[in-house]
């Protein structure tokens, strides 16, 4: 009886192993067209989309993306995706466990340690620093308190962790920590910290200065922000193009707008040349300030001198000039980008498009909508419903 059993369970076995197929990257990546090859930067990018998609996938399916695209922290394009995967995790922490331990390997414990603080798992963070502490993880785990906002378990891991685990901090350790004091609404502490770091035979360096700024600023302390330009000048910093577009963005996001211009235009008289991103930071102050016109303005001024933004300015300018029921300016915008391949998302195209067709303009609107539902067949559903509430 035993030795027929066993015969009945090694067969059907047999038989599930023989009809069910193994997933590959591409059945799981790229299931329309499984067989296409794929390079590891187009499989990250098909990953990233799949973790973007709502509704978001459940947790194992969100495991065999990763394992699919065979992530590794060693390059940017896929720390992104792995950073996605984490925060769309946070409830399902056996999950990510699963994930930090078969897509990291042991030298990869400082982007573990910041996954957990991305998903709100900060034990689960501290036990992968106590298992390989060393300053890069020490440094990760201040990063993880502050992802994770918990301000107070950063400045206890800052004061006490170094010497109870025999670890060296270095001009990181403390610039994560001024980061947390600029985040938190303490930046006041800067000056005590600044001071430990020199003590310590440590320079500081650009970073250690422009987080300063930010949090000065973000608290209107403008007396401190003077005082850290003149540490800065001590130390041998000069106000370089970083440091223009922090207090230029800083501004901005204050509500000051003006000021910020003004200071765009003491860089320049000072023989400095702003970036894409100054103008980026100044166009999106004056946009959220409701001033579409001095955007506008800029944007003219920012091609003149041949500057070009990423996808993502793109995309904000776009909104803002729907908000503002700029619909012509909106829509030239968007063929520009559209000739990079640049694609705004479905809330922000059904706004231009609705936007178009209530302006009179509905042949252009179902336009963007055929070319829209050419590009993203699964969003075709979406665009029928916009097409059919068009006026007639």
């Amino acid at each position: 009886m035993a030795a027929a059993v066993r015969h009945i369970v090694r067969r059907r076995l047999s038989t599930a192993a023989t009809t069910t197929p193994v997933p590959t990257p591409g059945s799981v990546l790229n299931p329309s067209s499984p067989s296409t090859p794929l390079t590891s930067r187009e499989k990250t990018r098909l990953a990233i989309s799949l973790l973007k998609s709502s509704p978001p996938p459940p947790p194992n399916q969100i495991l065999s993306i990763c394992r699919a695209a065979a992530l590794t922290p060693e390059t940017h394009i896929d720390r992104i995706a792995l950073s996605l995967a984490a925060s769309k995790l946070s409830s399902a922490p056996d999950t990510l466990r699963d994930l930090a331990s078969t897509v990291l390997t042991p030298r990869h414990a400082p982007h573990a340690i910041v996954l957990f603080g991305q998903a709100n798992l900060l034990p689960d963070a501290i036990s992968t620093f106590q298992s390989s502490p060393s300053t890069r993880s020490l440094n990760a785990l201040i990063f993880a308190c502050i992802v994770s906002g918990n301000h107070t378990e950063a400045a206890r891991v800052f004061q006490t962790f170094p010497d109870s685990h025999g670890v060296k901090p270095n001009t990181e350790t403390f610039n994560a920590i001024i980061k947390s004091f600029a985040e938190s609404g303490t930046i006041r502490s800067f000056y005590s910290v600044f001071d430990e770091m020199c003590k310590k035979g440590l320079k500081p360096n650009a970073t250690t200065f422009t987080t300063a700024l930010a949090g000065f600023y973000k608290e209107e302390r403008f007396d401190d922000v003077g005082k850290v330009l003149e540490l800065m000048k001590k130390n041998g910093y000069g106000e370089s193009l970083p440091v223009y577009n922090v207090r230029v963005q800083s501004l901005c996001k204050l509500g000051r707008s003006g000021e910020a211009r003004a200071l765009v235009d003491e860089m320049v008289k000072k023989g400095t040349k702003p970036s894409w991103v100054t103008y980026n930071h100044l166009i999106y102050g004056f946009c959220k300030e409701g001033d579409l016109e001095e955007a506008k303005r800029l944007y003219k001024e920012m091609g003149r001198k041949g500057l070009v933004g990423d996808n993502n300015f793109y995309f904000m300018l776009i909104h803002y000039l729907c908000k503002g029921d700029d619909f012509d300016t909106a829509l030239g915008l968007y063929n520009e980008i559209a000739a990079k391949n640049w694609v705004p998302c479905f809330s922000l195209m059904k706004m231009l498009v609705n936007g178009l067709a209530g302006s009179s303009r509905v042949d252009e609107a179902k336009g963007i909508i055929e070319k829209m539902k050419e590009k993203f067949p699964d969003k075709t559903e979406g665009w029928k419903e916009v097409e059919e509430a068009l006026p007639h």
